[in-house]
């Protein structure tokens, strides 16, 4: 991957770059650090944080300040080190963290005695991770609200949604429990909670993210974990600390950089009839547009038409694939489904009564969604689009205490209409706030590029943040004023 500068964002500094160049420079240690960011969590009023390891964290930190003083250099080379994170309730284990998914389900099961590949190089990038975020029951929501518990709110309106299904991850980086947190995206499980919290998410190409050592199915290829973060900057770090060499079970795909000064930005301002954007969200992204437009890239009109089919296609797949995957996941672990909150039980009874031949056709379905996205890229080099298509709505907007798979999947299309198609299509898609609306909610965008191209959606993220439309309300625990 070609290294794409990127400056800090304007009016403020307070993301993990800031916080792990404030420790580099001794004006905190490793170990304060996380008494900062242990004390925040302590205070969570958010529900962000469903598990809460002190021992874990501060025995993190305090091997970073012993490499500090012993091994100053290597201690330089890590993009974040001694800056705390948090690991999500989903997605590849962090030794010492009970990964429970949101669910009584797993209550059982032993804790992960290893690192995931990605939880490596987590820690080899310097991060401390001290406990898991909230998720809604096995990722199943655009909101963080398990019956387990804790109920996730917005840091910036608690009384709304702060996204699914890396809710508690985006909760706990917007309020400044800690600056950057492990997320993953399966139906738009990053990109969502950023955009419900001002924050910055990246779904990678598929194949781009290490999944390993235990790959099975990966939910066909749709998921990928990273991060959310507070800037462009951030996210721009830990990609190049994460990807590649990634050992399966796909090609790692070439990270490739647009050499093209004027790139052509596909505009998409309307999402339908079925799934309207609000105009003031459709409004941020007509001022992006001209934003990049006078930074001299060239826009491309697109209509929704040209989009619907593949759209309401990969909603389709997204719900065969996530319930033909837990079907096998309750089957293989022999788990007592009786234990799962309701709407999870429909899912996986879907899943139990979906033939071979349906599935295989959503499979192939999927192949055809990625061709039709390639063929859209031959006359553009971005889309710019919506991310949500509202505020963040009042919690309880994603009830699971019922049966009614499809009224669900409805309810989280009418949210974020183009949330699937970059997991179905496997393109790279990336969230940022541009701009607030009356209520100081953040107006998001989505960027989505061709695959290998998360550099030009970092580049005209970094140019659109650049614009200082957006600043975090609440800053990060320790970080020196």
């Amino acid at each position: 991957m070609s290294h794409v500068e990127i400056q800090p964002p304007p009016g403020e500094a307070g993301d993990a770059t800031a916080l792990a160049a404030a420790i580099a420079a001794g004006e905190l240690s490793c170990v304060e650090a996380m008494e900062a960011a242990l004390a925040a969590a302590g205070a969570d009023t958010c529900g962000a944080v469903c598990h809460l390891d002190t021992r874990l964290g501060l025995a993190a930190a305090e091997a970073a300040d012993r490499e500090r003083r012993e091994n100053p250099e290597g201690f330089r080379t890590r993009p974040f080190a001694g800056v705390p994170t948090l690991a999500k309730d989903l997605g590849g284990p962090f030794a010492g963290l009970p990964v429970r998914a949101g669910s009584h389900l797993f209550d059982h099961l032993a804790d992960p005695g290893a690192d995931s590949d990605l939880a490596v190089r987590y820690r080899q990038a310097g991060l401390c991770a001290f406990g898991l975020t909230t998720t809604p029951e096995v990722g199943l929501s655009l909101t963080s609200e398990p019956a387990r518990g804790p109920r996730c709110r917005n840091p910036l309106a608690p009384a709304l949604i702060a996204g699914g299904s890396s809710g508690g991850a985006a909760a706990a980086v917007a309020s400044g429990i800690v600056a950057i947190a492990h997320a993953t995206d399966a139906g738009g499980s990053i990109r969502v909670p950023a955009a419900c919290c001002g924050l910055v998410g990246l779904k990678a190409t598929r194949g781009a993210m290490p999944s390993g050592p235990h790959f099975g199915n990966h939910l066909g290829g749709i998921a990928s974990e990273l991060a959310v973060c507070r800037s462009v900057r951030d996210l721009a770090a830990i990609f190049r600390a994460l990807r590649g060499d990634t050992k399966g079970p796909y090609a790692d795909p070439p990270i490739l950089e647009s050499r093209a000064a004027r790139l052509r930005i596909g505009l998409l301002t309307d999402t339908g009839l079925a799934w309207p954007t609000a105009p003031e969200r459709l409004q941020a992204v007509v001022e992006a547009g001209r934003s990049l437009e006078a930074a001299g890239h060239r826009l491309v009109p697109l209509a929704w038409p040209r989009f619907e089919a593949s759209v309401r296609r990969s909603g389709t797949i997204f719900a065969d694939i996530i319930s033909a995957n837990l079907t096998a996941l309750l089957d293989g672990l022999k788990l007592d489904m009786h234990r799962a909150e309701p709407l999870t039980q429909a899912f996986a009874e879907r899943g139990r009564a979906l033939s071979g031949a349906s599935l295989w056709n959503s499979l192939s379905g999927a192949v055809n969604i990625s061709r039709d996205l390639w063929e859209l890229f031959d006359g553009i080099d971005c889309l710019l689009a919506p991310m949500l298509a509202s505020a963040p709505l009042p919690l309880g907007s994603f009830p699971m205490d019922h049966a009614d798979t499809e009224l669900h999947l409805n309810r989280m299309a009418a949210f974020a209409p183009l949330a699937t198609l970059a997991n179905i299509a496997g393109h790279p898609a990336l969230t940022l706030p541009f701009g607030q609306d009356p209520a100081g909610l953040p107006l998001p965008l989505q960027l989505i590029a061709p695959m290998g191209h998360e550099p030009t959606l970092l580049r005209l993220a970094a140019r659109l943040e650049a614009e200082g439309r957006w600043i975090h309300p609440h800053a990060v625990a320790g970080l020196p004023g």
